[in-house]
């Protein structure tokens, strides 16, 4: 197969052409470049595992039935367990807060106490330093889990 031969006007047009184009490069991104932490990392949760999750197709490997505990013992019991239950290599566990009062009885005597701490306070826990590097996703649990009154807490990988 024989080479074509250009014309003097052809050549003329590629060289003007070649000079005036730029090269292609990458958009360099602007600032620092960002550090991700190990808690505020990758969550570890990929698309199809959320949506399982939120279908309560998954089985917890273990939970923990906060109820009955005071304040002060079930933040230790949670911390404790949270940090073995991470070492056993355990992902998905289920933490049963219980709903607090539904009644709307002023006069009752479990009214004289604050109702349903332990559902606000157990997320706010699982938000502490120390909890947030083991957990990769936290959500309110199916149905059949407990729903409201329950936490699905996913863990992230032992390293």
């Amino acid at each position: 197969m024989s080479r074509r031969i250009l014309s003097d006007e052809e050549r003329k047009l590629f060289e003007q052409t070649f000079k005036e184009g730029r090269p292609i490069r990458a958009a360099a991104p602007k600032g620092p470049p960002k550090k991700k932490s190990r808690a505020t990392g990758p969550t570890g949760v990929n698309g199809a595992t959320q949506d399982r999750l939120r279908r309560g197709l998954l089985e917890p490997e273990a939970r923990i039935d906060l109820h009955g505990m005071t304040q002060s013992s079930a933040h230790r019991s949670l911390f404790a367990w949270l940090a073995a239950a991470h070492a056993r290599g355990f992902r998905l566990v289920l933490v049963v807060t219980g709903k607090g009062n539904p009644k709307n009885d002023e006069n009752a005597p479990w009214m004289m106490s604050p109702h349903g701490v332990l559902k606000q306070m157990v997320p706010r826990w699982l938000n502490e330093p120390e909890l947030a590097a083991l957990i990769a996703s936290v959500q309110p649990a199916h149905a059949r889990h407990g729903g409201g009154g329950a936490l699905y807490v996913y863990l992230r990988k032992a390293r």
